[in-house]
């Protein structure tokens, strides 16, 4: 998938479920999945997007539950 096909896919999926992404949303999620499935494991990656963004339906700002995702992240790979 070109990274303008996903683009267009995740403003398409947004718009379904009545959110909005800002810019760099999308890099931010992504990189975060890649950091989760290579520092935990594979399937760990949509499962730490997931918790990333039920923080973010709280209230916390994206970069906040990444930080804290990430820290994670790297505490359970040390």
């Amino acid at each position: 998938m070109e990274p303008s096909e996903l683009d267009s896919w995740a403003e398409e999926a947004a718009e379904a479920v009545g959110v909005s992404l800002a810019p760099g949303d999308v890099a931010t999620v992504l990189d975060l999945a890649r950091d989760a499935a290579h520092g935990i494991a594979r399937p760990a990656a949509p499962l730490t997007t997931f918790i990333a963004g039920m923080a973010v339906g709280r209230g916390q700002p994206l970069a906040e539950a990444v930080a804290a995702l990430n820290a994670a992240i790297e505490r359970r790979s040390s």
